[in-house]
């Protein structure tokens, strides 16, 4: 095996209920001592992966760590191949990281008569609510109609007068409700104007005529992504992030490997950091990026791809007054529809759609900052202003081009699979929530090539810190009330990390210090940062306050307040000096005010950081031995 299962111990009271987990499934055993298996996924790891993927042929190489990528690993391991993935930067650090959070069929697709896509995306929502139920959570949607609304959810065409409107609507609801089959979280229902205003009082009530609520998901985007990869490695997946695919080798005509150099910030620069790494099949999974790698490939682009750019505002919901249930603003000028979403204790408010040509380090602009604005003020009683916006976030997502000009809100999220004269295959379009399906498209494809008989294991296939949860999320709460941490960020370890989150409760019991949240009105804690290190492979401090934390999207200076702390936290388990602690801490507050466009005269220049000793010992009670090197094999 390419990963290594560490135990942790928890003190426990006499008589409490024993668990283990292997592989993901968590069971009640009996006994006196506590004792989890945690699967560590650490920088030793990553480069014992790399040495592997470089020393031994694979079946299956991934050049992409978005979602995608992530489940085209997943379903490679779980079909017995042997499998690498690489990323050129940090997991989930593209399109996946900046989605909606949602997990839902695409009611706008609707009135495109996308039927396909929306049933595909429906059936996905179902299983991923089965097989991620701790990160994948049914939510209500209220749908607003008022007098002066005419193209709601984009339908294309407008009853005189706006007549027959709610038959339309409840026509396309109950199709949607249809199209889900036995998937269907729940029916959708007409609402009376007087509903509408209880379950959303922060709409404007002037023209007001009744409403609509459907039932859809949300999701935490980048830890679906981590676990998936989890999963994937769990089933001996070799992951590597910051490393690059910088050209690729031929044999007679055929793709057989990818040069791959290492690209962590910091890292020496030199011949010793590329890898060839041979496989049989490569995949190319880089969303956006997809031609480009083509074309490193020596291939003509097979896919033709429109990046669209969509930018969210991240509002306080007590500023906005949004309750437990997202509401639908019905339509702007130009067809769109945007949602406002419960995330914790804010709101998403986006999306935007604007076909771009630059693709790299999406962020926000002040036409984009006013145009939602500008439709969100049209809908809320109380108006709202740039210095309501804690921050914004952007990213591209990779529309498939269709042979008719179309704008970016019109075009399909559908995906394709195609393969170029040598090999490769590239996967591209699609959306967060269809990412297993594109998996399994591109699996039976190597599957037909090997003469393999096809198989869907993902289909059933629970992520790791899924199997069991349902029984440990009483278990989980009981020892963070007995570790003193409040129902809050009790609530998002568990929200979080599924059965996994005994694991970070081991870290705070083996240090209390470990239990302190980040930053004072978030859930985040240090036992995060120290996990990330050791079980997710962050490697910078923007992997942990952007990624596998969503410190950067939920606070006002997107996390650099804290930056110098967490660096602390992150030296201690990667052995860094003074001087690096300081570097990273200097280079994600960079990275933080580039991300913050117009508002980035809110976070502090680097030069006003100041770097902290370590936050803890260094040997805690909490202990993760690291495996010799050939522990891995």
């Amino acid at each position: 095996m390419s990963y290594r299962w560490v135990r942790v111990h928890f003190p426990r009271r006499e008589g409490a209920s024993r668990w283990s987990s292997v592989d993901g499934s968590l069971k009640r055993e009996s006994g006196k001592a506590f004792m989890e298996q945690v699967m560590e996924l650490s920088a030793a790891v990553r480069r014992a992966h790399l040495k592997e993927m470089a020393e031994q042929p694979l079946d299956v190489l991934v050049i992409g760590g978005g979602i995608t990528g992530a489940g085209v690993a997943l379903d490679a391991a779980a079909r017995g191949y042997r499998v690498g993935l690489i990323e050129r930067d940090d997991f989930a650090s593209g399109t996946s990281g900046a989605s909606t959070k949602l997990v839902h069929g695409g009611i706008r697709y609707l009135p495109q008569l996308d039927f396909p896509l929306v049933r595909e995306a429906l059936r996905e929502r179902g299983r991923l609510l089965r097989n991620a139920p701790y990160l994948v959570h049914p939510l209500s949607f209220i749908l607003p109609l008022y007098a002066h609304s005419r193209h709601p959810v984009g339908l294309p065409v407008a009853p005189p007068g706006g007549i027959g409107l709610g038959a339309i609507l409840n026509t396309g609801l109950t199709l949607y409700d249809m199209l889900a089959g036995k998937e269907n979280i729940g029916s959708h229902r007409r609402l009376s104007r007087q509903e509408v205003t209880a379950r959303a009082p922060c709409l404007v009530p002037e023209g007001l005529k009744s409403g609509f609520i459907y039932y859809d998901a949300r999701t935490d985007d980048t830890r679906l992504t981590l676990a998936v990869l989890r999963t994937a490695a769990a089933a001996g997946a070799r992951l590597a992030n910051y490393c690059q695919a910088v050209r690729f080798a031929h044999s007679s005509g055929r793709l057989v490997g990818v040069y791959a150099r290492e690209t962590l910030p910091g890292a020496s620069e030199g011949e010793s950091d590329e890898h060839m790494i041979t496989a049989r099949h490569i995949v190319n999974a880089t969303g956006v990026w997809a031609e480009r790698t083509e074309r490193l490939a020596g291939d003509a682009a097979r896919l033709q791809i429109q990046p669209s750019k969509g930018t969210h505002l991240v509002i306080a919901r007590e500023r906005l007054g949004l309750g437990d249930e997202a509401i639908v603003l019905p339509e702007t000028e130009d067809g769109r529809i945007i949602f406002i979403v419960p995330w914790q204790s804010r709101a998403l408010v986006g999306t935007t759609d604007h076909a771009v040509r630059e693709i790299e380090d999406p962020v926000a602009t002040e036409d984009e900052i006013t145009y939602l604005l500008g439709h969100l003020n049209r809908y809320v009683r109380a108006p709202l202003s740039r210095d309501d916006i804690i921050t914004t976030y952007s990213g591209n997502r990779p529309l498939l081009r269709l042979t008719t000009a179309r704008t970016p809100a019109r075009l399909s999220r559908t995906h394709a699979v195609v393969e170029s004269a040598d090999g490769l295959l590239t996967v591209s379009g699609g959306k967060l929530t269809t990412y297993r399906r594109m998996a399994q498209d591109v699996l039976d494809r190597i599957d037909h090539r090997e003469g393999r008989a096809v198989c869907h294991p993902t289909l059933t296939l629970a992520l790791v810190g899924a199997e069991g949860w349902a029984e440990a999320r009483g278990t989980i709460a009981m020892r963070g009330r007995a570790l003193g941490l409040d129902a809050a960020v009790i609530q998002h370890l568990g929200g979080a990390y599924g059965t996994e989150a005994l694991g970070l409760l081991a870290l705070v019991a083996g240090d209390a210090r470990l239990g302190r949240r980040l930053v004072a009105d978030l859930p985040y804690i240090g036992a995060e940062v120290v996990w990330a290190v050791r079980a997710e492979l962050a490697l910078t401090v923007g992997d942990v306050l952007a990624r596998r934390t969503h410190v950067a999207l939920e606070d006002r200076t997107r996390g650099a307040s804290v930056a110098a702390e967490v660096a602390a936290l992150m030296a201690d388990e990667l052995g860094w000096s003074r001087e690096e602690r300081t570097r990273q801490a200097m280079a994600y507050t960079a990275y933080a005010r580039q991300q913050a466009g117009p508002l980035a005269s809110r976070i502090p220049p680097p030069t006003d950081l100041t770097v902290i000793q370590p936050a803890r010992p260094r040997e805690a009670s909490y202990r993760w031995r690291r495996p010799s090197s050939d522990e891995y094999r």
